[in-house]
């Protein structure tokens, strides 16, 4: 689920911070430090969604944002310091299509910029997931193994195609609560613990002896890959 993002930032400690989240969640990032530089990119290297700073040098976010609108329908989510009903209502009328607003939390920005991918469906792949003998299909909403139809509920599945989408990586309690729950917050992360062990019964041959949803001491859980 990797999508070419872009992020328009003149403050390096702001590009670098928001750069290692979004390559942590498995994305291509690339950095521009204004306005100009954001625009060339964007029209060289065709990204899947646009994070913009409002305060840009050399050409303004939001003179940024209507060119880009204009030549495309890339996702675009402002980063704004300007916090007014008039201001934020001024980038969603240039056609941003979220905005969030300074100071923020790297989660929830994170979080957005998901919400964006599955709404544009830039960065989503429908087809089945095959890894081992495990097929998810998010079209179908489907799981089989072993070639054997198995029924899971809408929180088991999210979670093993979240889990099988990237065989090998090693999710934290948290990272699979936000994917699953997003940001409920009335939801304990051992709540995650709850529905690997219902998964593990449902897929596993041995739900004691896992192969497929393995345990990773003291970070959480991977795919095997």
């Amino acid at each position: 689920m990797s999508a070419r993002i872009l992020v328009a930032e003149d403050d390096p400690k702001q590009s670098h911070l928001i750069r290692a989240y979004l390559e942590h969640e498995g994305h291509r990032v690339l950095v521009a430090r204004d306005g100009r530089a954001a625009l060339d990119l964007a029209r060289s290297r065709e990204p899947d969604l646009v994070v913009l700073d409002v305060l840009m040098p050399e050409v303004d976010g939001l003179d940024v944002c209507r060119v880009l609108r204009a030549e495309s329908r890339v996702p675009i989510l402002m980063l704004t310091a300007r916090s007014t009903e008039a201001d934020l209502l001024l980038g969603l009328d240039l056609g941003a299509d979220d905005y969030v607003v300074k100071p923020y939390s790297p989660r929830e920005l994170v979080a957005r910029v998901r919400a964006l991918l599955r709404r544009s469906g830039a960065a989503e792949d429908d087809g089945p997931i095959r890894v081992l003998d495990v097929e998810v299909d998010p079209a179908r909403f489907e799981v089989r193994v072993g070639g054997e139809l198995v029924p899971l509920t809408a929180k088991e599945f999210e979670l093993l195609r979240v889990l099988a989408s990237a065989p090998g990586r090693a999710f934290t309690r948290g990272q699979l609560l936000q994917e699953t729950f997003g940001f409920d917050h009335n939801v304990q992360e051992r709540t995650v613990d709850a529905h690997v062990m219902n998964l593990r019964r449902k897929i596993e041959p041995d739900p004691a002896a896992p192969r497929y949803v393995l345990t990773v001491p003291g970070r959480g859980y991977k795919f095997a890959g």
